[in-house]
């Protein structure tokens, strides 16, 4: 059977990570379940292993072909840039649902909350403590991934280790202090509306800004490797891009929710 195709594009070989992608966020959430009702946590640790694992070897597959066999042509990589487009075109829809509910609640607060926003009894983070930190992180990491970019553009592989390791180090950075505000958090998601629309909208934050994290170490171990060049770095791009608008959800959850909402 000849391997020739007369089109630039590639067929993907049969893989079996989307299916175990699916059984392992399926086993995850159902593990979130079992934490909350039952406290065990055995299932959520079993499903975050499953996905892991089927990340690391998609993201194997994904690297070898498109890095080693080079089926990653002008047309395949278009395709990609629309789809990483689309994609977060949808990640933000998601978010304005989280604004939605919050402004829906604040800018006409209920009898039942006091007619008041904040609600009676809530006592909110200060906007110029570390949520003002936090800010400062991001938009840092912000100037280190936009400086890992034009290094790489320039052919330049030591600034480009640099700025992704620098925005690495800013992401955990990020989420450790998070984590260190909801510890230290006078208020639950069980608290009224403004607990549930805060720690819904921020957490999911915190959870994009784990994903972007994953992906920007994942380019940094591949930049290392020698598997980007000037014109062939696709995967950093997408993955900048994801950055770029985890910053910018950031920047209006700061405003409005930290800073205006408190």
């Amino acid at each position: 059977m000849s391997n020739h195709y007369n089109h630039p594009y590639h067929l993907v070989d049969y893989s079996p990570w989307p299916l175990t992608g699916a059984l392992g966020a399926l086993i995850t959430t159902t593990g979130i379940i079992k934490w909350f009702h039952q406290y065990d946590n055995s299932l959520l640790i079993l499903g975050n292993i499953i996905t892991l694992m089927t990340m690391y070897q998609w993201w194997r597959d994904i690297t070898r072909e498109g890095t080693y066999q080079g089926l990653h042509t002008l047309s395949v990589t278009l395709g990609l840039r629309w789809g990483m487009i689309l994609f977060i075109i949808s990640e933000i829809f998601f978010f304005i649902s989280f604004f939605w509910a919050f402004f829906h609640s604040s800018l006409s607060p209920s009898i039942e909350i006091g007619q008041t926003w904040p609600p009676i009894g809530i006592n909110t983070f200060n906007p110029l403590e570390i949520p003002l930190l936090n800010t400062v992180i991001l938009l840092s990491s912000g100037v280190t991934i936009t400086w890992a970019h034009h290094s790489l553009m320039n052919n330049n592989y030591t600034q480009t280790t640099q700025g992704l390791f620098f925005t690495v180090i800013l992401g955990i950075y990020f989420s450790i202090l998070q984590g260190f505000e909801y510890m230290e958090s006078p208020f639950t998601i069980a608290d009224s509306v403004y607990g549930s629309t805060f720690f819904m909208a921020t957490g999911f934050h915190g959870l994009h800004v784990l994903i972007g994290t994953t992906f920007l170490l994942i380019c940094l171990i591949r930049h290392i490797n020698f598997h980007f060049s000037k014109k062939h770095h696709f995967g950093f791009e997408a993955a900048a891009w994801y950055w770029h608008f985890v910053d910018v959800v950031w920047l209006f959850l700061y405003i409005s929710i930290y800073w205006w909402g408190s």
